[in-house]
C-alpha cells in the first residue's frame, strides 16, 4: 500500500522504475505525493529495480602506458606505446559502488543556478548510485499545471509559491536514495535550507555566460522561475547575474562546490565544453566519499571508550 505524503501536480507523474506508479495530485494549495512504502528515508531500495535513467556515452581518452622491446640480440628498452581505452564511465561506476554503500540511503541535492549540464550530472549520479532522481521545479510545474500556470501562479502570489516549494522539498527531504535537482528557491530561505540538511547538498558552480548562451539558444528546455527568458542574451546574463548576486550565500553553504571553471583547470582543458557529465560526476562521487568519511571519523570520536 502507498503512503501519503505532500508535493504536487494535476496529473500522473510516473517514473521510468519497476515500482508501483508514482503519483502527483492537486489539493487545492497543498501538495500531495502518493508513494511506495520503500521510499521512506533511511529505508535502503534493492538496487536492481532501477533502469538506468540514461545512457552515458563512453569516454575515449588517450594514455601512455609503458611497453617492453626486444631485440634480437636478447637486450630490451622500454617505449610509449599510445592505446586508446574507454575507461571513464568504468571508473566513475567502480567510484559509486565503493561510495553507494558508505552514503546508507542518503539523498543527495544538487544546489546552483538550473542548467541542462545540471539536470544531467543529477539524472547520471541517480543512474550509477540506483538512486531516484527528482527535479524540484518540475514538481512546481505539474503541481501547477505547467510551466506557464507557474509562472502565473508566481506573479500572483509570490508568498503561496515560496511555500509550495517549500512543501516540495519538506517531502522530498523525509526521503532516502534520491538525487534531487533543487530550483533556485531551494537557497533563498533558512527553511528551506535546512530541509537541504537532511541530506548531502553539492553546489554546480558554472559559469553565468555558458548558462546564458543555452537559455539563448533554446529558451524551453527547463524552467526558471527568476528569469525572463524572452530577452535577448545579453538581458538573460544580467538577469542571472542579478539573481546569483541575490542567492549566492545560499550556495556556499553547501557541503561540497564542483566547478566546472575548476575542474576544466584540473583536467587541462581551455574548453569548458570538453568536461564531460562523467567528469563531473566522478568529481562529485569523489566530494561525497570525502564527506561521508568525515562523518564517519566524527561518528568513530563520539563513541564512548
Amino acid at each position: 500500500m502507498a503512503m501519503n505524503t505532500t508535493v504536487s501536480s494535476l496529473t500522473d507523474f510516473q517514473f521510468n522504475i519497476h515500482l508501483p506508479k508514482i503519483e502527483v495530485m492537486a489539493l487545492n494549495s497543498s501538495f500531495s505525493l502518493s508513494l511506495p512504502p520503500s521510499l521512506r528515508r533511511n529505508h535502503s531500495l534493492p538496487l536492481h529495480i532501477c533502469r538506468p535513467f540514461m545512457q552515458s556515452s563512453a569516454i575515449r581518452r588517450r594514455r601512455s602506458l609503458p611497453s617492453t622491446c626486444l631485440v634480437s640480440d636478447g637486450t630490451s628498452f622500454n617505449v610509449e606505446a599510445k592505446v586508446t581505452v574507454d575507461d571513464l564511465s568504468l571508473e566513475v561506476k567502480k567510484k559509486a559502488m565503493d561510495v553507494g554503500p558508505e552514503l546508507k540511503g542518503t539523498s543527495i541535492f544538487l544546489v546552483g543556478i538550473n542548467s541542462s549540464i545540471k539536470i544531467k550530472l543529477g539524472k547520471f549520479l541517480a543512474d550509477v548510485l540506483r538512486y531516484y532522481y527528482f527535479d524540484s521545479d518540475s514538481l512546481v510545474v505539474e503541481a501547477s499545471g505547467g510551466e506557464a500556470a507557474a509562472k502565473l501562479y508566481k506573479q500572483r502570489d509570490e508568498n503561496g509559491f515560496r511555500a509550495s516549494e517549500t512543501e516540495v522539498l519538506k517531502q522530498l527531504s523525509s526521503m532516502g536514495r534520491l538525487v534531487v535537482c533543487a530550483g533556485n528557491g531551494a537557497v533563498q530561505s533558512s527553511t528551506n535550507l535546512a530541509l537541504l540538511r537532511h541530506g548531502i547538498t553539492l553546489w554546480i558552480d558554472l559559469p553565468l555566460q555558458m548558462i546564458a548562451e543555452e537559455f539563448a539558444e533554446d529558451r524551453s528546455q527547463h524552467p526558471i522561475f527568476d528569469i525572463s527568458t524572452s530577452g535577448s542574451y545579453s538581458e538573460v546574463l544580467g538577469q542571472i547575474t542579478s539573481l546569483y548576486q541575490k542567492i549566492k550565500d545560499g550556495y556556499v553553504t553547501a557541503d561540497a562546490s564542483i566547478s566546472l571553471q575548476k575542474l576544466a583547470s584540473k583536467l587541462g582543458y581551455d574548453d569548458f565544453n570538453a568536461v564531460t557529465t562523467e567528469d563531473m560526476a566522478l568529481e562529485a562521487l569523489k566530494e561525497i566519499e570525502k564527506l561521508t568519511r568525515v562523518k564517519k571519523m566524527i561518528e568513530a570520536a563520539a563513541k564512548p571508550f
